[in-house]
């Protein structure tokens, strides 16, 4: 793994982690609870583009300093009595972030797999994703991804197919590539959020 590519999977995972350990304190959990909900919003996606892709060791046992952080930040966090509430009005920043720099890592490092780049976006939004799905069921809440809620997996897609095609036809270094894709995802996300932008759900007919 790059220098380049160990720091954006660092900065994702602690984004990861920021977003969970806000999740879990918006719930009321204690720091077992925070530490949890942490972990798995920082590190199920990349679990299961791991296990999909078949790389071992995980990337959270290889790289042992990502679930320490990830710890730390949850005790960190368990002194600090309340958090103000604009805190808990932001947390689609650190969601953006973590959303756009996973959906990126994934859909690289299934390109480097050897995977299509219909699978290799696909795998993206695995990993930028199913962190929060996870996430959100243990905080008892319906998974935004699944719900009538801001474009999410659709951010992720888009900024996938921003990538794949910047770094694959236009022969522009892998590196900035991922950092316009991931670029992409972020504004996206955000602007959805503010804008309210949806899909239009589709509903029975009787």
């Amino acid at each position: 793994m790059t220098s380049f590519i160990h720091v954006i999977e660092f900065i994702a995972v602690l984004a990861g982690g920021i977003y969970g350990v806000l999740l879990a304190r918006r719930s009321r959990m204690d720091l077992v609870g925070v530490f949890s909900v942490a972990f798995i919003l920082a590190f199920g996606g990349g679990t299961l583009r791991d296990l999909f892709l078949d790389r071992h060791p995980l990337f959270w046992i290889k790289h042992e300093e990502f679930p320490i952080s990830v710890f730390f930040l949850a005790v960190i966090s368990s002194f600090i009595p309340r958090f103000p509430t604009w805190v808990s009005k932001s947390l689609c920043l650190p969601d953006a972030l973590g959303l756009g720099l996973f959906s990126i890592l994934g859909a690289s490092f299934a390109l480097d797999a050897g995977t299509s780049w219909f699978v290799a976006s696909l795998l993206g939004v695995v990993t930028g994703t199913f962190g929060g799905v996870m996430g959100e069921v243990i905080c008892n809440e319906v998974p935004s991804l699944f719900t009538t809620a801001p474009l999410y997996a659709t951010c992720a897609f888009t900024g996938c197919w921003i990538y794949l095609p910047v770094q694959g036809w236009l022969s522009v270094p892998d590196d900035l590539a991922m950092l316009i894709g991931a670029s992409v995802i972020v504004l996206f996300r955000l602007i959805a959020v503010h804008q309210d932008w949806k899909l239009r759900p589709h509903g029975s007919t009787t």
